[in-house]
C-alpha cells in the first residue's frame, strides 16, 4: 500500500561568525568553517538552511557546493555595508537563506527598532513548495543594543503572523534571547541543549508543520552549534 505519511520538512540554522570582526572569529579557522557548513548540509540534506553572521561570497560558495538556491540580505554597519575581512574579497556581511525548492519571491526590511552600530534586518523567501522561510539576527542583550531586542521581537512576531495568514511559515535565527518571539499558533524549538551559547537560536513554525523535533549538532568552527529541526509538512487548512 502507498504511504500516506506527510513529508518531512527539515530546516538547519547556523550562525557562522564570518565577518572577521568579532572575537569569535578566532574559532572559525577560516576556511574550515565553510567546509564544516557544507559537510553538515550534505549530511542532513535539509529543505532550507538559514544563516546569520554570514558573508555573501562564502554563502555563494556553500550554495554552489550543495546545489541550493540562495538569497542574501546585507547588514548595514556603522552607516554603510560592511565587507568581510581576514581575508577580504568574501563579499558583504549579512544573513542568508538557502532552499532546495525554487524561490518565487524575496522580501527583506530593517526592523523599525534599532540600537548600536549594526542595523538589524529580517529576510523572507517564498518557495515553490508553498513554504515561506524567514530569518533574522536580533540585537544583542548587551548595554549598547538591549533597548532594541524586545521591540524587534514584537515586530518579528507581527511579521510572521501576517505571513502565516496565507502561507505555511518556518522561521529560524539567532535571536540573542531565550524567550520566544513566535506568534500565537506557532510552535517553538531552540538550541537550549547546545554546549555553546544555548537557547539563543530559535525555530518557529505554523500548524501545517506538525510534530517538530529539534537536534543540536556540535560545531567546531563557530561559537554557536547547529540547530536542526524536522517537522511533518501537511496541507494548509
Amino acid at each position: 500500500m502507498p504511504s500516506t505519511a506527510a513529508p518531512t520538512y527539515t530546516l538547519m540554522q547556523m550562525n557562522l561568525c564570518l565577518s572577521g570582526l568579532g572575537g569569535c572569529y578566532r574559532k572559525v579557522a577560516y576556511p574550515a568553517v565553510v567546509s564544516e557548513a557544507v559537510a553538515r548540509i550534505h549530511e542532513a540534506r535539509p529543505d532550507a538552511v538559514t544563516f546569520n553572521e554570514a558573508c555573501r561570497g562564502d554563502i555563494a560558495l556553500i550554495a554552489r557546493r550543495t546545489g541550493y538556491r540562495l538569497r542574501f540580505s546585507r547588514v548595514i554597519y556603522l552607516g554603510g555595508p560592511q565587507a568581510c575581512i581576514k581575508p577580504g574579497g568574501r563579499g558583504l556581511f549579512g544573513d542568508a537563506v538557502l532552499t532546495k525548492a525554487a524561490i518565487e519571491s524575496t522580501d527583506s526590511r530593517p526592523f523599525e527598532a534599532q540600537a548600536g552600530i549594526e542595523r538589524r534586518d529580517w529576510l523572507c523567501v517564498t518557495t515553490r513548495v508553498d513554504v515561506d522561510v524567514c530569518t533574522a539576527h536580533l540585537a544583542t542583550r548587551e548595554a549598547d543594543e538591549v533597548a532594541a531586542n524586545d521591540p524587534q521581537c514584537t515586530e518579528l512576531r507581527a511579521l510572521l503572523a501576517r505571513r502565516a495568514a496565507a502561507r505555511t511559515v518556518i522561521f529560524a535565527g539567532d535571536l540573542n534571547r531565550r524567550a520566544s518571539c513566535a506568534p500565537g499558533g506557532f510552535w517553538t524549538r531552540t538550541d537550549r541543549s547546545a554546549e555553546q551559547d544555548p537557547g539563543r537560536q530559535h525555530v518557529y513554525g505554523t500548524g501545517a508543520l506538525r510534530s517538530p523535533s529539534a537536534q543540536v549538532v556540535p560545531a567546531t568552527h563557530s561559537d554557536h552549534d547547529v540547530l536542526l529541526v524536522r517537522a511533518h509538512l501537511t496541507a494548509q487548512p
